[in-house]
């Protein structure tokens, strides 16, 4: 069963292995990282410890037993209470519910040990998939049209509570 792991050093080398093989797949929904992420992945990943290790951003790998990143679910500008959730799921992974189990976990972990109670995310409307996740894990639409890299999108809002994040069975 796939776990949900926070990011560390150690995860480089996987977590660009996943960027690369599914770049394409991703472009097709999401906007494309450009090939800068790739040549600058390094000091990109150090940067993001660095987030992390400060508070300000919660990042998060779905792991399968053999070390390979099945997805990567990110809490990022975390204050006050509130932080913006964004998540990618590689192709060979969808279709199995992972990215919702995933993201119920993360209720648990936003309430017990970040102290957010509020999260906001966004998906372009061609992205079907993350907005259906979004949609069966509580996130409501807020009617707020956003840019995400030039293309069309759409916001959401999840309110948590500690009753109301019971995880769901899966990434553990």
């Amino acid at each position: 069963m796939p776990e949900l792991r926070r990011l560390r050093a150690d995860h480089a080398p996987a977590l660009l292995t996943f960027e690369q093989e599914n770049r394409a797949f991703f472009a097709a929904s999401v906007p494309d990282r450009g090939d800068d992420y790739f040549t600058d992945f390094a000091a990109r990943h150090e940067a993001l410890l660095a987030e992390q290790a400060a508070g300000t951003c919660h990042f998060h790998l779905l792991v399968a037993e053999d070390g390979e990143v099945l997805g990567r679910f990110n809490l990022v500008d975390a204050a006050n209470g509130t932080a913006d959730l964004g998540f990618r799921l590689a192709e060979r992974a969808t279709g199995r519910g992972l990215a919702t189990a995933a993201v119920h976990h993360l209720f648990t972990l936003c309430t017990t040990a970040y102290a957010l109670t509020t999260l906001r995310a966004s998906a372009t409307v061609t992205n079907t998939a993350s907005r259906s996740v979004l949609t069966r894990t509580g996130f409501v639409a807020t009617g707020e049209e956003v840019l995400l890299n030039g293309k069309r999108g759409l916001g959401y809002v999840r309110e948590l509570t500690p009753e109301a994040t019971t995880p769901a069975p899966g990434p553990a």
